[in-house]
């Protein structure tokens, strides 16, 4: 019942979405990565990690041959740690390398398709949006800065915490996202001369910028309304997916021409169905970003869910049988092998697992929201890139 991922990639899917139980097992980066290569010979073009878009385009110009160095690439280029990770090291390092005397339009491109917040703050959409008025040569003066305040009233755990401490309904806050839709008008109505004075990529880099910048005004703007607990963390993880589908909806648009996009973040992220989330007495439905995608893209999305039985990263050791992971055990050999979503076994939920890590077991909900899923019976056993 086990089959090879490449089975699921026809000429009509142009987005492959692979999933990941938790961060912090990093089984899940390794087949990815071995994944990628064999995608490449596929025709896939780019990949799309989680992780924040605009720093992401250091990434790229490094894997297209870029300088610099590839720590710094680390450091600068991911979010949320995720440059720390060895896995992403090894693709960073892999992808330069693959694309080096490669004409442009066969090397690999790496995006990311999320928003630059953390579980408790969100930056100042400052520097984004001066980024897109210096491109656009207007005057350098003061009114972002005066509309916005200084960085750090924005970034502090209160003003996504507490309503009453956001920035993000005041009257320079709205100013500042009138002006942003001007910006707006004025790149695309620039456009012919912008592109010729400097480039396609570089108008795009300053599109990438500004979508970033009202993103995140859009976001405080949601960390301004006041509401329980429970209403105002599902309206903050509603808009970070609905705003990392335009991006990566916006990642095909520049990449439809080349080929298709391998997309890797967790699995809540991905699957069609609403995500679900629990801590305590709060919790959280809402549609995320492959729902979004998948709504829209139909059959052109594909995706397959993380799945994992042992893992010594986790401290999970085998899942009980009459647990989807359980069944899984029984059904895949090797280092991990996909099975089709409805050839799953119906089960129970796995319990025990440290909330500390992350982990988010399978449930009927993931298991109804994606095509496949790739279960890593013992995640120790992928020591090295595997063929998946």
């Amino acid at each position: 019942m086990s089959h090879d991922i490449l089975d699921l990639v026809t000429p009509s899917r142009t987005v492959l979405g692979l999933g990941e139980p938790t961060h912090q097992e990093p089984a899940f980066g390794r087949v990815r990565n071995a994944l990628l290569a064999r995608l490449a010979e596929r025709g896939f073009r780019s990949i799309a990690l989680e992780t924040d878009r605009v720093a992401a385009l250091r990434v790229d110009d490094y894997v297209q041959g870029g300088a610099g160095s590839l720590d710094s690439v680390l450091a600068e280029g991911f979010s949320h740690g995720f440059g720390g990770l060895d896995a992403n090291r090894e693709l960073v390092a892999w992808m330069r390398h693959h694309n080096a005397g490669r004409p442009r339009a066969e090397r690999l491109a790496f995006h990311g398709f999320d928003i630059p917040t953390e579980n408790y703050s969100a930056p100042s959409p400052r520097a984004a949006l001066e980024h897109v008025r210096d491109y656009l040569g207007l005057d350098r003066d003061d009114v972002l800065a005066d509309l916005l305040g200084a960085d750090e009233r924005w970034s502090r755990q209160e003003a996504v915490l507490d309503a009453a401490a956001s920035p993000g309904a005041t009257p320079g806050a709205e100013r500042a996202r009138a002006l942003a839709d001007d910006l707006v008008t004025m790149l695309h109505s620039r456009a012919p001369e912008l592109i010729a004075a400097t480039s396609l990529a570089a108008w795009r880099r300053a599109r990438t910028h500004l979508t970033a910048g009202i993103g995140l005004l859009r976001y405080h703007r949601q960390c301004a309304e006041p509401g329980d607990p429970g209403a105002r963390i599902t309206r903050l993880l509603a808009t970070r997916d609905a705003l990392m589908a335009e991006n990566l909806l916006a990642v095909r648009e520049a990449e439809e021409l080349r080929g298709p996009t391998l997309v890797f973040a967790h699995n809540l992220h991905l699957q069609r169905t609403p995500s679900s989330w629990s801590a305590g007495e709060l919790s959280a439905t809402w549609s995320c970003a492959g729902g979004i995608v998948g709504s829209l893209l139909g059959e052109r999305y594909v995706c397959v869910a993380g799945s994992v039985g042992r893992s010594a990263a986790l401290g999970l050791a085998d899942p009980e049988p009459d647990t989807y992971e359980g069944a899984l055990q029984g059904l895949v050999g090797g280092v991990g092998e996909v099975v089709r979503a409805g050839e799953v076994p119906d089960g129970r939920g796995r319990t025990g697992a440290d909330p500390a890590k992350g982990y988010f077991p399978l449930d009927r909900a993931t298991l109804d929201g994606v095509d496949a899923v790739l279960h890593l019976p013992d995640a120790g056993a992928v020591a090295a890139p595997p063929g998946v």
